[in-house]
């Protein structure tokens, strides 16, 4: 499915926009046990299961669901990769939650006993898939860049999934032992008076088996890998923006998914604009006669060029003259912001303003004299 025809997330879950973290919990819970396979033999239950989850996963993250509050879908398509397509999570919900939703449906019809058993059963088999951590990785970029936007090779030292044990963790080559203080059932039983206690085994963790380390990994499931990896960064972001490389943080174990890069973009400082939000600020300095009489001014613009911007007469000092659309582009694909000139006027000195009020001429025409006479400044300030 592209970008363009993906259903918005708040209504797959059937939520508002504000909905809070407990009700996107219930009404994903509500959904799965509704369109869930396992539960609903509807061909078509299947591909609504998967959007349920994939929006699911986005929403209840609140790093995710900001970025996709501010950019839509956009979000995790900027640093390269469609959602759902190859590195793009769509489990959405690990293993517990959905014997949960299943354990729910099945007490309905008087199976807690028998469904319970057959869980902590499963359980014993596998060891508990657990996602891999994110990774954030700051790129710091010219402002000219982040308005034309730019690819960048960004190294990143990130956690692997070991070849050699598949995350596991164990060499599967030397096979298992039964371990000798659980018997096997992963788990140990401490009885008192009325009351029997279950844990999990603390030797196996709940496996019922001991298995030889991994050599490779050291029995870590993941071993250390340094890559670099190509991000785009498109037009408009900002200082601190947040883009998302799906699939490229650290490697899951047992199976687990791999987390995310999160690429955080530092923008440097610009000797010439400042840049507010989408609009851009210039400095340029006039003289005291441009000021009372007017003038044109050639300023430069983020994309290098030059415009030609009217100082009208009468311009105080620190006034702003605003250009439209000579800002910094949109994320979202709005319209660009707009370039404000700020106006600082270089005053006199005392002798010049001595021979303005000592000659008995107009001052329109003694101040046009004075423009000739005084030597035009640095007209952009640098910052």
């Amino acid at each position: 499915m592209s970008s363009g025809t993906k259903k918005d997330y708040y209504e797959i879950l059937e939520v508002p926009r504000n909905a809070s973290e407990e009700e996107i919990k219930r009404a994903y819970r509500r959904l799965a046990r509704k369109y869930h396979p396992d539960l609903n033999k509807d061909p078509s239950a299947q591909e609504k299961f998967k959007e349920i989850n994939e929006a699911y996963q986005v929403l209840s993250d609140p790093e995710k669901r900001r970025l996709y509050d501010m950019y839509g879908h956009a979000a995790f398509q900027g640093a390269g990769g469609q959602q759902g397509g190859e590195g793009y999570t769509t489990t959405g919900v690990g293993f517990g939650d959905i014997e949960d939703i299943l354990n729910e449906f099945m007490k309905g019809f008087g199976f807690d006993t028998i469904f319970e058993k057959a869980t902590r059963s499963r359980k014993r088999e596998r060891r508990r898939p657990s996602r891999g951590e994110d990774v954030y990785q700051n790129v710091e970029i010219t402002l000219e860049e982040a308005y034309k936007g730019t690819t960048v090779t960004i190294p990143v030292s990130r956690e692997v999934r070991c070849e050699v044990c598949k995350g596991y963790g164990y060499d599967p080559s030397r096979g298992e032992k039964v371990c000798h203080t659980c018997g096997g059932s992963g788990q140990v039983i401490q009885r008192s008076f009325i009351l029997t206690i279950s844990q999990t085994c603390p030797t196996c963790h709940g496996e019922g088996a001991i298995r030889e380390p991994c050599r490779a990994c050291r029995g870590r499931g993941t071993v250390s890998k340094r890559e670099e990896i190509k991000v785009r960064i498109p037009p408009g972001v900002d200082d601190g923006s947040k883009l998302v490389v799906e699939g490229k943080g650290n490697a899951g174990i047992y199976g687990g998914p791999t987390g995310n890069l999160y690429i955080i973009v530092k923008l440097k400082p610009h000797r010439i604009f400042e840049r507010k939000g989408k609009d851009l600020y210039v400095d340029v300095n006039i003289t005291y006669p441009e000021a009372v009489l007017g003038t044109t001014l050639e300023v430069p613009t983020i994309e290098g060029k030059s415009i030609k911007v009217n100082i009208p007469p009468g311009t105080s000092h620190g006034s702003t003259i605003k250009v439209e659309g000579y800002g910094m582009p949109s994320l979202k694909g709005d319209k660009k912001g707009d370039l404000y000139v700020r106006v600082n006027i270089d005053i006199p000195k005392l002798s010049f303003l001595n021979k303005m009020f000592k000659n008995g001429r107009k001052i329109e025409k003694i101040l046009k004299e004075l423009e000739e006479e005084i030597p035009k400044p640095e007209r952009i300030r640098e910052r």
